[in-house]
């Protein structure tokens, strides 16, 4: 969500560290922003607050310099450290009447505390979600001193993520590291008395008429000392082109100092609506304007649903792989800049990942705002990773897993591509406490977003129940597995269990380090997709994990590393990644005949099928691609087949040929033997 304003004063006034701020794209292209040189000092002792660090005649020379984002837990100097931390910088102010200057963190980990010219702004707890404070009173003209600390302890059995409380041998921490410090971009805006807070878009199409309605709730706070009576307009845009539509508008008072949700309706014309999907992710823009504050957000226009065991989209059945992202690599630790970003998803989609669980906690919005663009179906996770059940039934855990859930959904529920929520991992959902855990928090969230679907990760049905109403996917839209072996007889078990719910392997996966080597996971994969591809209740199967991540979590190697990506932890690919790519792609393709011709002109044609097992939807707009030619396909549903014939020129014995999807993205390529019948080998 981006505001618009014109801040060209504030911007002469803020002096900026010499940092790339393009390595971190924020979506409020005025914020101001405070990346750049930071002071830096551990507090292994916890002595910082006592000691008046945040005052602003601190003596600094013991203090170093870094630059934010920053994770400490990979800076070599402070590696692994886990405890307090402290960072401060200065920056010129000049008082802006009449106007709320906010200093937003878009994710800090985990506890936070933030201090302005030596005076307690307020507090934070969480390690992945976005947080802001109304900083106006607290600035001064001239120059500011911003103190913050940030405790990376979650090695307690009282935070989210956070150690168990089973007292087992060697199974204290979470399987990911806690990466600690100012992780995500940090900044400032400045807002009228009047701002909007937060936007939420319900788009919902009318498949059988084409048509579709939008319904904005649009959440204004008002800061001033009297109500006011906020008029709202909107500009709505699909690629740059305004549709005009007629707006039905709630009118309200907006009480002093308090919260105010204005609700407002249109329909759009079917020559308006164009769906967003993963293969044509359209997108569409709106300001909403309040007075003097604009903000600008994209959405969506799609229908996800479940119904008789399958997943829809659009209305139409669809399955497809995916993988989970865990946030680490080489050197940022859980930093991650755009180009980290880009490469990482960029890889998965070629891969064949479409439909994600991106593990156990909310990544940066940018990792949304390229699924949005790109087409890719993402299922979103706040932090319940293994629970114990006296800590579901903890009131403090609960209140705890709530904040940070409303955080990650408001900040997420305009996303397209985020299609369902998880309300947790691999906790004992057959004991009660996972029972009403399950049920309790499901309804919460329902009632913060209803048009997402819901589920959560079990290990329980790998064994467990003899019952449906045993285990807490009964709560579920569609069931959500961790199996790693055995999947038939899992698979069709669950299926008996819950046969009008589809069925999402939320994990599947074997380690690179195995008995067989990188070698047994190729053969692993082969064995999976044997297994399930006569089920037509699997809507998705997300391979644990898409990349390779440092642990403290037993079992992890002695250098660290927990092997189980297609790729490795600097991005390198395992023989896994081709054989994931030409297993995961909704298309195969076969050489039906070459004809040699006169003067070196040939004809091959070869035959396209879009897969009817898995992974199976319509494909449209899609092309083959060879070295000098580019054809478009017929659109062709699950199980239909096309035959090309393309011209062959000069001689050679094999050819390269290339699916593209309609975004562009390589998804199967494949050498076509000139010299037989057969095909003889795949990239």
């Amino acid at each position: 969500m981006r505001h618009i304003r014109n801040l060209t004063t504030v911007f002469l006034l803020l002096q900026l560290a010499s940092v790339s701020f393009a390595q971190y794209t924020l979506r409020d292209p005025d914020a101001i922003l405070l990346h750049g040189e930071w002071r830096f000092a551990m507090d292994p002792n916890g002595v910082g607050e006592t000691g008046q660090w945040y005052r602003e005649n601190a003596p600094l020379n013991r203090w170093d310099q870094v630059t934010v984002p920053h994770c400490f837990s990979v800076d070599p100097r402070y590696q692994f450290y886990t405890g307090t931390a402290w960072y401060r910088r200065t920056f010129p102010w000049q008082p802006t009447p009449g106007k709320r200057v906010l200093l937003h963190f878009d994710a800090a980990y985990y506890e936070t505390v933030v201090w302005l010219n030596g005076r307690k702004v307020g507090s934070h707890e969480g390690g992945y979600t976005p947080f802001y404070f109304d900083v106006t009173d607290f600035l001064k003209a001239g120059t500011n001193t911003l103190a913050v600390s940030v405790d990376n302890n979650t090695w307690r059995t009282n935070t989210i993520p956070g150690s168990k409380d089973n007292n087992e041998p060697n199974d204290p921490f979470p399987g990911w590291i806690n990466y600690g410090g100012l992780i995500r971009p940090v900044y400032l805006t400045v807002e009228p008395e009047v701002y909007i807070e937060n936007v939420k878009i319900d788009a919902t199409p009318d498949l059988a008429n084409g048509t579709a309605t939008l319904k904005i709730k649009t959440r204004l706070r008002n800061t001033s000392a009297q109500a006011v009576l906020p008029k709202l307009s909107f500009r709505l845009e699909q690629n740059g082109k305004p549709i005009s539509v007629s707006w039905k508008p709630q009118t309200g008072s907006a009480t002093a100092n308090q919260v105010t949700v204005l609700e407002a309706k249109t329909s759009l014309k079917a020559n308006d609506v164009k769906l967003w999907s993963v293969d044509q992710p359209t997108l569409y823009d709106i300001q909403v304007v309040a007075a003097s504050d604009t903000v600008r957000t994209h959405f969506g226009i799609r229908k996800v649903e479940v119904r008789n065991a399958q997943l829809l989209l659009n209305g139409q059945p669809i399955k497809v792989a995916g993988g989970n992202r865990v946030v680490d690599y080489v050197g940022l630790g859980s930093l991650e800049p755009d180009w980290l970003v880009e490469k990482d998803l960029r890889l998965m989609k070629e891969a064949g990942m479409e439909l994600h669980r991106l593990t156990h906690y909310t990544p940066s919005e940018t990792v949304y705002d390229w699924a949005d663009r790109n087409g890719m179906l993402i299922i979103t996770e706040a932090g319940n990773w293994q629970l114990t059940p006296r800590q579901m039934d903890n009131d403090t855990i609960r209140t705890k897993f709530r904040q940070q859930f409303r955080e990650m959904a408001e900040r997420d529920w305009n996303h397209p591509c985020v299609i369902a929520y998880s309300v947790g991992n691999e906790y004992l959902s057959e004991q009660p406490a996972g029972q009403r855990w399950t049920k309790d928090m499901i309804a919460y969230a329902r009632e913060l977003d209803p048009t997402r679907l819901y589920t959560f990760a079990s290990m329980r049905l790998n064994t467990l129940p003899k019952k449906p109403e045993d285990e807490a996917s009964q709560y579920c839209d569609f069931i959500s597995t961790n199996t790693y072996g055995n999947h038939a007889t899992v698979l069709k078990h669950i299926h008996t269990l819950y046969p009008d719910k589809p069925v999402f392997i939320s994990e599947y996966g074997t380690r690179a380090d195995g008995k067989d080597g990188e070698a047994g996971q190729v053969g692993h994969l082969e064995k999976f997709l044997s297994d399930i591809r006569p089920l037509p209740y699997v809507i998705g199967a997300s391979w644990w994990s898409f990349n390779d991540y440092l642990s403290r979590h037993h079992g992890t190697n002695p250098d660290g590393t927990r092997p189980w990506g297609l790729v490795r932890h600097d991005r390198s690919k395992r023989p896994l990644y081709q054989t994931h790519q030409t297993g995961m792609a909704p298309v195969t393709m076969e050489k039906v005949s070459f004809v040699a011709g006169s003067e070196g002109v040939h004809q091959l044609t070869v035959r396209i099928t879009a897969r009817a097992d898995f992974p199976a939807y319509t494909l449209r707009s899609y092309r083959l691609k060879t070295s000098t030619t580019q054809r478009t396909l017929p659109d062709l549903q699950p199980g239909q087949s096309t035959e090309i014939r393309l011209p062959v020129r000069g001689f050679t014995n094999r050819l390269q040929l290339e699916i593209l999807k309609p975004t562009g993205f390589s998804i199967l390529a494949q050498t076509i033997d000139l010299t037989n019948d057969t095909r003889t080998s795949n990239r």
